[in-house]
C-alpha cells in the first residue's frame, strides 16, 4: 500500500516515482529497522539498489529479514537501540516479496494482485460458471494473504463476502474456521456484489461538484530558449517570459516580461534603465545578478510575476490566445537558471507554469463572463 508515503528519486534527469515501507536488515548478526525504497522502475534500494530478482535473494539468504530471533539486537540509527523478548512477525519472505511486486505494479499505476482477482471476479459475475469461479478463485488466493482482508475495501465486511462468493454454496472457504457454505449466506453475497456494482457505476456516473480535479488536455511543455525577434507564429514559444512581446507598466516601457521583472528587481533606480534596455532577456538577467535585490523581493516576486503576466496578455490579446489554447492543461515551464520559477525536470517548484496557469483562469473568467469580484 502507497498511501502518503510518496518519494522519487532521478535517474539521468527522469524522475522516478517510489514508494517506502520498513524492514529489518540483518548485517553481522545485527538487525536494523530501515527503510525499504520500492520504485516503479522495478530496482529496490535496501542498502543499495537492487533488481526484483536480487531482492529476492536478499529475502532467500536473509539480509532482509522477516523474522527476528529471541534476544536479537536491533536498532534504529540515530534513535535507539534494544533487544527482542517475544518477538513475533506478521511476514513470511514470500508475503514481501509478494507485496513488494504488488507496490512496482502500483507505482506504475497497473493491475496489481487484488485489481486482477476483482477483474476477475467480475467475469464471474458476468458468466458464473464453474470455471470463471475456479479461475477467480485462484486469482484471490494469489493476493498475499497479509492483504486479502482489504480486498473490497470494505473496512466492515473486509474480504467475508468475497471468500463466500468463491467458495459457492456447499463449499469451503480457505479459513479453516469459516463454516460451510448455505445458499442463504451465499445469496447474501451475491446481493452484496450487485449493490457494490450498483454504487461504483453511480460513483461513475456522477460529475464532481466544481469539476474534475485533473486537466483533460495533456501537459504542455514550456522549453527554455531566449528569440531575440517576435516570430509571426510563435506557438507556445509566445508563452514564455523572455519572448519578445513589449510591456508597459506605469510609465515605463520594456521588451519583455523577463526585462520587466529584472529591472524591477533591483535595489538600484539608476540600474534599472539599463535592464529594460539589454538586448535580451538574457542579458538583461546577467545584469540583473550582480546587482543586489530590492528589500522584500523574495516575498513579492511572485505578486510582481502575476502583474506583469496580466499585463502582457491584456496588451497582446493574440498571445492570450495562445494560452487560451491550451484550455486546462498543466504548463511545465524549464527555467534552468532559477528552481523556484522552474519546474526543471521535477526538481524546481514551477511557479512560472503555475501563475501562467493563474492568469489563463482569469482569461476564461473574463470570457465568459464571470464577474471580476
Amino acid at each position: 500500500m502507497i498511501g502518503k508515503r510518496i518519494t522519487h528519486r532521478t535517474a539521468d534527469g527522469v524522475r522516478i516515482p517510489g514508494t517506502w515501507r520498513h524492514v529489518f536488515i540483518r548485517n553481522g548478526g545485527h538487525y536494523f529497522l530501515t527503510d525499504l525504497f520500492i520504485y516503479a522502475d522495478g530496482l529496490i534500494n535496501c542498502w543499495g539498489l537492487v533488481t526484483i530478482e536480487e531482492f529476492e535473494e536478499k529475502l532467500r539468504t536473509g539480509w532482509v529479514t522477516t523474522s527476528i530471533p529471541e534476544g536479537a539486537e536491533a536498532s534504529a540509527h540515530d534513535l535507539a537501540e534494544w533487544k527482542f523478548s517475544e518477538p513475533r512477525s506478521w511476514l513470511t519472505p514470500e508475503l514481501l516479496l509478494a507485496e513488494v511486486r504488488d507496490t512496482i505494479d502500483q507505482l506504475n499505476r497497473r493491475p496489481d494482485s487484488t485489481g486482477r482477482c476483482l477483474a476477475a471476479v467480475d467475469a464471474f459475475l458476468a458468466d458464473r460458471t464453474e470455471e470463471n469461479r475456479a479461475a477467480a478463485h485462484a486469482a484471490f488466493l494469489a493476493i498475499p494473504a497479509s492483504r486479502r482482508r482489504y480486498a473490497l475495501g470494505d473496512m466492515d465486511r473486509k474480504d467475508a463476502p468475497l471468500r463466500v462468493l468463491l467458495a459457492g454454496p456447499g463449499g469451503r472457504t480457505y479459513v479453516a474456521a469459516d463454516p460451510p457454505i448455505t445458499q442463504e449466506v451465499y445469496d447474501s453475497a451475491l446481493a452484496y456484489f450487485e449493490e457494490r456494482a450498483r454504487r461504483r457505476a453511480e460513483r461513475a456516473e456522477r460529475v464532481p461538484t466544481d469539476g474534475p480535479a485533473a486537466s483533460h488536455a495533456p501537459a504542455v511543455h514550456l522549453h527554455q530558449t531566449f528569440p531575440k525577434e517576435p516570430l509571426d507564429d510563435p506557438g507556445t514559444v509566445g508563452l514564455r517570459t523572455e519572448y519578445p512581446a513589449p510591456i508597459t507598466i506605469g510609465e515605463a516601457d520594456y521588451p519583455s516580461v523577463a526585462h520587466a521583472y529584472w529591472a524591477l528587481s533591483v535595489a538600484q533606480p539608476e540600474l534599472r534603465a539599463a535592464i529594460a534596455a539589454a538586448d535580451s532577456a538574457f542579458t538583461a538577467r546577467k545584469l540583473a545578478a550582480g546587482a543586489p535585490r530590492r528589500e522584500g523581493w523574495e516575498q513579492a516576486r511572485t505578486a510582481v510575476m502575476t502583474r506583469l503576466l496580466r499585463a502582457k496578455y491584456d496588451q497582446h490579446p493574440e498571445l492570450a490566445e495562445i494560452l487560451l489554447s491550451t484550455q486546462d492543461a498543466t504548463l511545465i515551464y524549464d527555467d534552468l537558471e532559477s528552481a523556484f520559477w522552474g519546474d526543471n525536470g521535477g526538481r524546481g517548484r514551477g511557479w512560472t507554469g503555475r501563475l501562467l496557469e493563474l492568469v489563463r483562469s482569469e482569461l476564461h473568467a473574463r470570457r465568459t463572463g464571470i464577474p471580476e469580484l
